[in-house]
C-alpha cells in the first residue's frame, strides 16, 4: 500500500476546515485531511461546548500529538492526565481558579512537567498546542487555563509531588459554526527584517 493510499484510507473525508461543523451528523466523526497552515490560522480558543461525545479515537490522537511533540534535548519531561466523565470534569473545574468553563467540556488533559530543566514550560506549551491542533483537525475545539488550586488538584488527580500542573486544556465539539476569524494585529506591526524596527516587504500574503 502506498503512503497516498494509506492516507486516503485513514482520512475518508477531505473538506476545508471552515466547513467542519456543516457536515451531516453521520459524517462528523470521520477523519478528514486538511492543510496544516489552514488549521493553524482557523483555530480559535473556545470555551462553550456541545454535549455531543468526542470519540475515543479522537482523544487518543490528541494524546499521540502530545507524545510526539518535540522537547528540549528530547527529555520528554511532560506527563498527561486524560480527564473524562462529568464528575471528574466537575472536580477539575472546582480545582481551578481560571477554568471553571472546563466543566462543560467533553474531556480535558492536564499537562504535568518537572521544573527542571528550565525549558519545561516551553515544552509543555508545544505539546498542548499540538494537542489543540490535532483536535481541531477532527472538528474538536479547545481552550486552556493554568490557574489551579494546587493542593486540591493534586489530591483529586493523584499528582506526584515531583510533577507540577502546568497547563490544562479542555476539549469538545463547538455549539456553533466556527469560521476561524481572528482579531490580530497586522504582520507589519509585529515582525521585522534582520533588526527590530526594519519593515518587511509583504507581498502575496493573506
Amino acid at each position: 500500500m502506498s503512503a497516498h493510499q494509506g492516507a486516503a484510507g485513514l482520512f475518508s473525508v477531505r473538506r476545508n476546515i471552515t466547513d467542519i461543523t456543516r457536515r451531516p451528523p453521520q459524517l462528523q466523526n470521520q477523519w478528514f485531511l486538511m492543510d496544516a497552515y489552514q488549521c493553524v490560522v482557523t483555530k480559535l480558543d473556545v470555551r462553550d461546548f456541545d454535549s455531543k461525545a468526542v470519540p475515543s479515537e479522537v482523544k487518543l490522537r490528541v494524546l499521540e500529538a502530545a507524545r510526539l511533540s518535540p522537547s528540549g534535548m528530547n527529555v520528554q519531561n511532560w506527563r498527561f492526565i486524560l480527564v473524562e466523565g462529568r464528575e471528574n470534569l466537575r472536580k477539575l473545574a472546582e480545582d481551578s481558579t481560571t477554568g471553571k468553563w472546563v466543566e462543560g467540556a467533553n474531556f480535558a488533559v492536564i499537562a504535568l512537567t518537572r521544573t527542571k530543566p528550565e525549558f519545561h514550560l516551553i515544552d509543555a506549551g508545544r505539546a498542548v498546542q499540538n494537542m489543540q491542533i490535532a483536535a481541531w483537525n477532527s472538528g474538536v475545539v479547545s481552550c486552556v487555563f493554568s490557574g489551579v488550586k494546587d493542593e486540591a488538584l493534586r489530591r483529586d488527580f493523584n499528582i506526584p509531588s515531583e510533577l507540577n500542573p502546568t497547563i490544562v486544556a479542555g476539549f469538545g465539539y463547538p455549539t456553533r459554526i466556527i469560521v476561524g476569524k481572528k482579531n490580530r494585529k497586522p504582520l507589519k506591526e509585529i515582525a521585522f527584517l534582520n533588526k527590530y524596527g526594519n519593515d518587511i516587504e509583504i507581498t502575496g500574503m493573506t
